[in-house]
Order: structure tokens, then C-alpha cells, then sequence
């Protein structure tokens, strides 16, 4: 399907407890980019994991970045969903 709409995955550690995080996350997305996503998922996994992907592109490896502020991860999604949309708020400086 050339006109489908990005899938993103939220990969999360379960042995961490991490679920809480990736799902307001994703709700974060949802809210956010809901007429230009096609899924959100939340995938579980382990051994620290927390990673977020577009298609299957990694845009956030908490491993390498740390943990993300919502508002970062909206930034990298929205540059490659929708380039040149305003976020609002989300796009001031730090």
C-alpha cells in the first residue's frame, strides 16, 4: 500500500517495569499525531530496553539517548510524518 500511514513501536523493557512509560508515550503520540499515524504499538522486551521506531527506522534508542521527553520524540516523529507542522509549545527551545 503506497498511502499507508507509519507504524510506530514503543519497545519496552518488562523487566523493568517499564510499561507505564511506553504506554503514556504512546497515548503522547496518539494525541498528537492522530490523522497521520497508522498504529502505535507498544512491544515488549527485555534487558533495558526502550526504544521507539518509525516503520522500522530507530529514532530513539534509550541505550544511546537516555530516556526521552515526550516532546523530543514528537519532534523526530513529526520530521519524518509531517516535516514542517508545527507542535506548538513542543517546538520552543529547551
Amino acid at each position: 500500500m503506497a498511502d499507508a500511514k507509519p507504524r510506530v513501536e514503543v519497545e519496552y523493557c518488562i523487566r523493568c517495569r517499564w510499561l507505564p512509560r511506553a504506554a503514556w508515550l504512546a497515548q503522547e503520540l496518539l494525541t498528537t499525531f492522530e490523522n497521520d499515524l497508522g498504529a502505535v504499538a507498544l512491544v515488549p522486551g527485555t534487558d533495558g530496553v526502550f526504544t521507539v521506531r518509525v516503520d522500522d527506522a530507530v529514532i530513539w534508542n534509550r541505550k544511546d539517548d537516555g530516556f526521552p521527553e515526550p516532546t523530543a520524540v514528537k519532534r523526530r516523529i513529526r520530521d519524518i510524518v509531517a516535516p514542517g507542522r508545527s507542535l506548538g509549545h513542543s517546538d520552543a527551545p529547551a
